[in-house]
């Protein structure tokens, strides 16, 4: 879970008050919905909804999320992420049952995809420090110390006790990738627990809609144009209690000597990952499964991603956006998606 900087988040507060306008407008006139914004998990965290327990259900909501943030977060100290790190190559660490599955759910997905996506990323995530104050472009021999520190392999999990461990010393677990997706999910139960049966939670771009807008109608979300400030989108869809999650080159990076450096590494080379594509929308039905499939899917590219989706991920729908601005849907999404930018076009493949 990584932190913006304070110029990057004064952008990002005013482009979200846009989004949360823009979510709302499928609302019923006659619901008012109760909407609060706060700063946790390194981003701007907004909820809203329209019934319920309303004030009580979104303090909770926002409890349960800064519990986790003080569960795992990589950038506050005395964390469970940094007892872990800590005693990286010593011993095992007993940890919360949060913390736990997080772990657990990111080691999963680091096997399902060979170390493509990796939890144990920590080491480069802090040495390029992407969207922080402390920023930069590392040399080569700072890369390739770092990068021989990450190794899903070598994270070690004792599930009946709890207990995690790093097998070498220099190790750390980043959960950037997927600790979004679990607080979200984690926040909709809260929520639903006080009586909320109609609402939006948006976690940094990971959005989790609960059941149909109060009109009855599907909620439409906007695909953010990833050329543009937040808020800006290529075209939208309806989605009824699913997940919207969207990687992409756009939200965090740092330039020099004209080259933009994006925050999405790729553990093989530790640099950014490459390829044809500036984002990939995921929807599903969990947001803690969507955060690190969005990844992976990233990872292989306009080439190989959508054959990914439709042969192993069975209730995933993906959208891809092309840096030449093409943009390519799944096929579930066809009849669902609606291209709203005229500086983008639709493409086959």
């Amino acid at each position: 879970m990584k932190y913006l900087s304070r110029k990057k988040l004064s952008i990002l507060l005013v482009n979200l008050m846009i989004m949360s306008l823009f979510l709302g407008g499928c609302s019923s006139k006659n619901v008012a919905p109760t909407e609060k914004t706060e700063y946790m998990l390194g981003t701007i965290c907004t909820i809203k909804v329209y019934d319920g327990n309303k004030d009580e259900a979104i303090d909770k909501a926002f409890q349960r999320i800064k519990q986790i943030e003080n569960e795992m977060s990589i950038n506050k100290e005395g964390t469970e992420f940094d007892a872990v790190a800590n005693a990286a190559g010593k011993n095992f660490v007993k940890v919360s049952d949060d913390t736990f599955a997080v772990i657990k759910k990111g080691l999963y997905y680091s096997e399902q995809s060979k170390g493509a996506f990796d939890i144990t990323i920590g080491p480069l995530v802090k040495l390029w420090g992407i969207g922080t104050d402390n920023a930069k472009v590392p040399t080569q021999a700072e890369i390739d110390a770092a990068k021989a520190l990450v190794g899903y392999k070598d994270l070690a999990l004792d599930e009946a006790n709890k207990k995690v461990m790093l097998k070498r010393p220099g190790m750390s677990i980043d959960a950037g990738g997927i600790g979004k997706g679990f607080a979200a999910d984690e926040a909709v139960k809260v929520l639903k627990q006080y009586g909320v049966k109609h609402g939006i939670v948006n976690l940094g771009g990971n959005v989790l809609t609960i059941n149909d807008s109060p009109n009855g109608q599907p909620w439409k979300i906007g695909v953010q144009n990833p050329f543009e400030p937040r808020g800006e989108v290529v075209g939208t869809l309806g989605v009824t209690n699913k997940t919207v999650v969207t990687s992409g080159i756009y939200e965090r990076y740092i330039e020099k000597n004209g080259k933009k450096y994006h925050h999405i590494l790729n553990p093989f080379t530790g640099y950014p990952m490459e390829n044809s594509l500036a984002s990939v929308t995921v929807v599903t039905d969990v947001s803690f499964d969507a955060d690190a499939m969005t990844k992976y899917i990233f990872y292989q590219g306009l080439e190989k991603g959508p054959e990914y989706v439709k042969n192993s991920l069975p209730g995933v729908e993906a959208i891809f956006i092309t840096k030449d601005k093409g943009v390519y849907v799944t096929e579930g999404l066809k009849n669902n998606f609606k291209l709203t930018n005229s500086e983008f076009k639709m493409i086959n493949k």
